[in-house]
């Protein structure tokens, strides 16, 4: 089974948002087998096996909640929107996204969405309403998701529970449509075992996923200078990173101008 469902409500399950380019069949005709959701008809495995893999640049950003540092003291949506729509990239890894935000950041960049609900999210509506206004008031506790914006077609999602304590860490991950499989990870902060685990558990389910493709796994790992058997070490800052299987950097890693916004950097890295 390529992912832990049984304990996902309704509500947690991820879904494909967004503005979709043209010619592409939407998300929401896609049929879901054990956590996978594939375009009606399709195999992931025989898809990725036809794959002629091309280069691809992927951002991987921790959105700090929709929060500046030092704190702005307001709303920040349009700000964090307007970076992301402005840099060059085909697949956006986000974590600690307002889960209300992926969205209207996807209908910014020319983008889909595809977004896993994780942490502190419930009576949601309510922490909506406050976090929408005084961001840093709620700080972490306005609510928590991880996305995944992608500027081209994609054939299939999935997504994995990694833990629920000491709190609830899910990853998840897209098959581009002629390219790789691309995951999004933000592992537990502590203690350091559940971190590697989580990190583990991620790489596990993808290249599971990926069955045999080419692979690409970033985000939060929230270890420094980390290495996994297998996966080339594509670039990384602090404890956001990028590995490969399959694929190559086109060049070093780049960390991005975000000016205030959020604790983390953006990092992009060109692969192919």
């Amino acid at each position: 089974m390529l992912e832990e469902q049984r304990d996902r409500p309704a509500l947690q399950r991820a879904r494909g948002v967004g503005r979709r380019l043209q010619g592409e069949r939407p998300v929401e005709q896609a049929a879901e087998l054990g956590g996978l959701e594939l375009l009606a008809g399709e195999q992931v495995a025989r898809q990725a096996r036809k794959s002629t893999v091309g280069g691809v640049r992927v951002v991987t950003w921790n959105l700090f909640h929709g929060r500046a540092k030092p704190p702005a003291g307001r709303p920040l949506a349009a700000e964090f929107a307007a970076a992301l729509a402005g840099w060059e990239w085909d697949i956006a890894l986000l974590q600690e996204v307002p889960p209300w935000w992926p969205p209207a950041l996807a209908r910014a960049a020319g983008a889909q969405a595809y977004s896993v609900l994780t942490s502190r999210n419930a009576g949601l509506a309510l922490r909506r309403a406050l976090a929408s206004r005084r961001p840093d008031l709620l700080k972490s506790h306005g609510g928590g998701a991880n996305a995944i914006l992608v500027r081209g077609r994609v054939s299939a999602h999935a997504r994995v529970r990694l833990t629920w304590l000491p709190e609830r860490r899910v990853a998840h991950g897209v098959a581009l449509e002629g390219g790789p499989w691309v995951v999004n990870l933000h592992a537990s902060t502590h203690p350091r075992e559940r971190t590697v685990a989580d990190c583990r558990l991620a790489i596990e389910r993808g290249r599971a996923w990926a069955a045999g493709a080419p692979l690409v796994i970033g985000g939060d790992f929230n270890l420094t200078g980390p290495g996994f058997p297998g996966l080339l070490d594509a670039g990384g800052h602090r404890v956001d990173h990028v590995f490969a299987e399959g694929l190559l950097p086109a060049g070093p890693a780049e960390r991005l101008d975000a000016g205030t916004l959020s604790d983390h950097a953006p990092l992009a890295v060109s692969l192919r």
